[in-house]
């Protein structure tokens, strides 16, 4: 599962932020993403845009948040660590189509395209 969370940077150097909640075998990992804000009305991929931070080398894109045992527990330490909001979540690779969502309207610093406030950031902010 994955959320857009909107604009990090300031003016001059804008990025985006998504955070991505993984299954593996024993556990569930939550990862914020912080990529340079790189596209256009065609151009939408967020895993193709480069990390934000200039000494973050493309292997570690992402970074590790929080471990959880179950899907309940990671969403919740998602939305403690990043502020991610309950009913906002999207199915992996939705997160794209909320960035589109995004440029199209402009690129709102202050709420996300439906009027809805951006998430604040928690520990990861």
């Amino acid at each position: 599962m994955e959320q857009f969370l909107g604009p990090v940077g300031a003016p001059g150097r804008i990025g985006v932020s998504y955070v991505e909640v993984r299954p593996t075998k024993a556990s569930y990992e939550v990862y914020i993403h912080t990529v340079e804000d790189v596209g256009h009305e065609r151009f939408f991929d967020l895993v193709e845009f480069p990390p934000f931070a200039a000494d973050q080398d493309e292997e570690e894109f992402g970074r590790l948040v929080v471990t959880a045992e179950d899907p309940s527990n990671a969403l919740t330490a998602a939305k403690e660590a990043t502020g991610a909001v309950p009913g906002r979540w999207v199915n992996e690779g939705m997160v794209q189509d909320e960035y589109a969502d995004f440029v199209r309207a402009g690129r709102p610093a202050d709420q996300s395209p439906d009027g809805h406030p951006w998430p604040s950031r928690g520990a990861c902010g």
